[in-house]
């Protein structure tokens, strides 16, 4: 695993702000915005130094540097021998929301705001939404099975599950697999600010931003980095002694095809059961379930509906949390940053808190694990991604026996 977030460039580090509610939110820095004290965001600082890579330009995009930084740790992590022959079978599975931004939103700046007229001849392969894959690629010499997901908020979290399936349908060994993201540009924040879709600043501590299924939350925190695992078939992970972290055990893929912005409980419920179906699960065996749990005002009670629906009398039982509230929601990179969250509270045994829920929703009325960890024996847990345009990917991660 590997990861680089506002908690932490490192999964030791972010596991442990995560555990201790210490947040990585802060105030949008000036440089980013005219008006920085009327908006927060998880950010990035200082950026990784990848050192001199081997293939890669001296220059890439910024969501490209997250997620080179990222696979480099789970490759170190993974220690994964990377021999010629082994390449062949080795793929990256990588998702993004708009990929390239800070690349696209530079060109827009030097054509229309400095009306230099010239572009950086490498604008377009910086700025596509498979650059960072294409790179990743690049760097490690993967020529196995390549795909590239750009499902907003789900885009990582599918890239992991349709990974899994493809090792077990034979297609690869080893597939790296997550998703980057950096939307933290002028244009980007100021698109999000006009669907009123942003969190305010909260006056008396802007770390506290973030409010997921609080009565007072007000909506979502913008925040960037990477996440990326190393995925392998039992039999390749067991002839080399790797030390496995888990098992993907269940993927749901629902559509809602009810609204672009709305979620929709039916299509939540139906990612959740597929989930379960496919990890041969019972709702009563999922100790821990990582919730979407953006912040927004809809999206957290219908959330709550979607597990109610799903989980029946155990939605009771259930311990959830939405470490959101910490490292605000990373859109394309936030399903496999919250996976690896779940992975190392197996590890630890122990559920990360919904932070900064002082005020409990009435229409919220499950077990938040408000403000402090929860130690707990976790065997099954569930990280749900629901993204713009009703789009639907739940993970089940279990340890390894």
């Amino acid at each position: 695993m590997g990861v680089v977030s506002p908690c932490g460039q490192t999964t030791t580090e972010l596991f442990s702000n995560v555990i201790h509610a210490r947040s990585g939110i802060a105030h949008v820095p000036a440089d980013l915005f005219p008006t920085p004290n009327s908006l927060v965001a998880g950010y990035v600082a200082p950026l990784p130094d990848l050192g001199q890579p081997a293939r890669p330009p001296t220059h890439v995009d910024r969501s490209t540097l997250f997620a080179l930084e990222a696979v480099r740790q789970a490759i170190a992590d993974a220690e994964l021998p990377l021999a010629d022959e082994a390449l062949r079978r080795a793929g990256v599975y990588w998702g993004t929301g708009l990929g390239g931004a800070s690349s696209i939103e530079e060109a827009y700046r030097l054509l229309f705001v400095s009306e230099r007229g010239r572009l950086r001849p490498t604008t377009v392969v910086l700025g596509m939404s498979n650059s960072s894959a294409a790179f990743i690629s690049l760097k490690h010499g993967f020529r196995g099975p390549q795909l590239n997901i750009s499902t907003a908020c789900a885009s990582s979290a599918m890239s992991i599950g349709e990974a899994a399936r493809a090792i077990r349908h034979g297609y690869a060994d080893v597939i790296v697999a997550g998703g980057s993201e950096a939307l933290l540009t002028f244009g980007n924040i100021t698109s999000w600010e006009a669907m009123h879709a942003l969190a305010h600043a909260d006056p008396a501590d802007a770390s506290r931003s973030c409010k997921p299924f609080s009565a007072d939350r007000t909506g979502l925190v913008l925040g960037e980095g990477a996440a990326a695992v190393v995925l392998e078939s039992e039999s390749h992970a067991r002839s080399r002694g790797a030390r496995i972290h888990g098992v993907v055990t269940g993927y749901g893929n629902s559509g809602d095809a009810s609204s672009m912005s709305r979620p929709d409980a039916d299509g939540q419920v139906r990612a959740i059961r597929m989930a379960l179906t496919e990890a041969g699960r019972e709702t009563g065996e999922v100790d821990y379930l990582n919730a979407h749990g953006t912040g927004t005002q809809a999206g957290d009670a219908i959330e709550t509906a979607a597990i109610k629906s799903a989980f029946g009398a155990q939605a009771r039982d259930l311990c959830i949390s939405s470490t959101k509230a910490l490292h605000g929601h990373l859109l394309g990179a936030a399903g496999a940053l919250e996976a690896v969250i779940c992975l190392m509270a197996l590890a630890h045994k122990v559920v990360p808190p919904t932070a900064h829920l002082d005020r409990p929703d009435p229409e919220c009325d499950l077990d938040y694990v408000p403000n402090v960890a929860r130690e707990r024996q976790l065997r099954v847990v569930m990280s749900n991604s629901f993204a713009f345009g009703g789009m639907n990917a739940v993970l089940i991660l279990e340890a390894y026996a």
